[in-house]
């Protein structure tokens, strides 16, 4: 039978309550421009061989969410907390705009005692009015920090080390601003494991405390007079595209880092899932976005460890490899129909990622990061998906990629041995030897009934049939389905 793999949601163990309070329907203004967004959550945790954590919560309206504790895994080996919560709010109307977001985690043990916390509280604020923007994340503290017996000042973007085998950084805050708009953003505390510690394999990361909000306020225009012109006939003005995000990074070579020795399949459809290995994503697009073009959000963020492999979801070629102050490390994929990809906020580059390049579906291109305005946010890569039919809207020309996310399918269930460093271990029983093959994929033949042969090429007819018709329509809604 074939195997398809979509993304499972967060595990929360202990009681969790999550209020959610009516708001207006939305918080976006009839002025062209204006707009809130906020969001947060208490911990999450990011791991080669599983991950869980509180729901994140996003405005508008407004949002609350509370707990009495939170463990992981269920026994708390990894972590426990005390008390939680986290809240949201965002408003738009006319020419002021304002986002607040929050969240406040108590009495954390991490790895039974190896560090504890007091009380970690993220906020950030971000608001805009007639045309004028600012925000902080000012009221984000870190107290009660002792690291193996030593207690230990959270100075902001302080890093500490945590023995020989990770490190942990307080008050990560990080901001952006534009002509109307700004966001705020803010880590309280975050670890990264760099050696399998404590039933936590080496690449995982735990966020205690997340906040992040953006606003954007135009002010209001008096409308000109209106004089009536004799028709001429309609009309059509052209797309403009949105220009370029100016590099402002030095200059120098781009980071890049050798390509880990992994074969993923091309999936049904002719598509790879952009990142190898654990990956968890939810429903961002459209989302307010103060600092981009067109004010929202082109794709969506897909978490996963640092340093994850980034694959190439077609064959094509990549272009626009290098540096804008938003995406950070980016580079696009064209396909050979014409269809466009963006991936960004990469930490480093694979020798492929060059302007030009040629590569295949599974080429190692990149390596998830936390890059351009993405830094200080767990690590994650943004993706979008940009039609053929639709280039001619320019950078709005694109299509909510989360269906085809969802039908890529993913090998995250396969180990191979020559990626073993990329995937969970495993510990084998006793005594068991090395496997000498693995099974990536097999046919149903249930339906087939006695030893007659041709009730087997029946089933597998059938088998064939279906996948055709699932790569017929995933191309479809790729290629034609437009966000409305």
């Amino acid at each position: 039978m074939g195997y398809l793999v979509v993304p499972r949601p967060p595990i929360l163990v202990g009681a969790l309550a999550i209020l959610l309070a009516a708001g207006g329907a939305g918080a976006t203004s009839s002025a062209s421009g204006t707009s809130a967004t906020a969001r947060a959550y208490a911990v999450r945790v990011i791991a080669p061989g599983g991950g869980g954590g509180t729901r994140e919560i996003s405005a508008p309206p407004r949002a609350v969410q509370f707990a009495g504790g939170f463990a992981y895994p269920s026994d708390g080996s990894a972590l426990t907390t005390g008390a939680i919560s986290a809240s949201v709010s965002a408003t738009a109307a006319g020419s002021k705009a304002e986002a607040i977001a929050s969240a406040d985690v108590s009495g954390v043990s991490l790895f039974r005692g190896e560090v504890t916390v007091g009380k970690v509280t993220a906020r950030a604020t971000a608001r805009g009015d007639a045309g004028q923007a600012s925000g902080d994340a000012s009221g984000s503290t870190v107290s009660g920090l002792v690291v193996l017996g030593q207690a230990v000042s959270a100075a902001p973007g302080a890093r500490v080390p945590l023995g020989d085998w990770g490190f942990a950084t307080t008050l990560v805050e990080g901001s952006s601003a534009t002509a109307n708009g700004y966001r705020a953003y803010v880590t309280g505390l975050e670890l990264h494991v760099t050696v399998d510690h404590g039933g936590l394999a080496a690449g995982s990361t735990i966020v205690i405390g997340y906040a992040d909000s953006a606003a954007a306020a135009v002010k209001e225009a008096t409308p000109p007079p209106v004089v009536a012109k004799p028709s001429a006939g309609p009309t059509r003005t052209a797309p403009v595209t949105p220009p370029s995000v100016a590099p402002s990074r030095p200059t120098g070579p781009p980071p890049i880092r050798a390509v880990p020795p992994i074969s993923p399949r091309l999936t049904r459809g002719g598509y790879v899932f952009p990142v190898y290995g654990l990956a968890s994503f939810g429903r961002s697009f459209r989302a307010p976005r103060a600092n981009v073009s067109g004010g929202w959000h082109h794709g969506v963020d897909i978490f996963a460890p640092m340093g994850a492999p980034v694959l190439a979801v077609a064959d094509g070629t990549l272009f626009q490899v290098g540096w804008n102050d938003i995406g950070g490390n980016r580079l696009w994929l064209r396909d050979g129909e014409g269809n466009e990809f963006y991936f960004a906020h990469l930490s480093a580059y694979s020798p492929l990622a060059v302007d030009g390049s040629q590569v295949r579906a599974g080429d190692v291109i990149a390596f998830v990061g936390a890059s351009g305005d993405a830094e200080g946010t767990p690590p994650h890569l943004h993706f979008e998906v940009h039609p053929v039919g639709l280039l001619s809207l320019g950078y709005d020309g694109a299509v909510d990629p989360y269906s085809a996310l969802v039908s890529w399918q993913r090998l995250t269930d396969v180990r191979f041995i020559a990626g073993a460093r990329w995937l969970t271990s495993v510990a084998p029983a006793s005594g068991a030897p090395t496997p000498g093959a693995y099974l990536l994929s097999a046919s149903d033949i249930s339906t087939a009934t006695g030893l007659a042969p041709a009730s087997l090429t029946l089933a597998l007819r059938e088998h064939v049939s279906a996948e055709n018709d699932f790569v017929a329509s995933s191309r479809s809604r790729l290629l034609l389905r437009e966000e409305r």
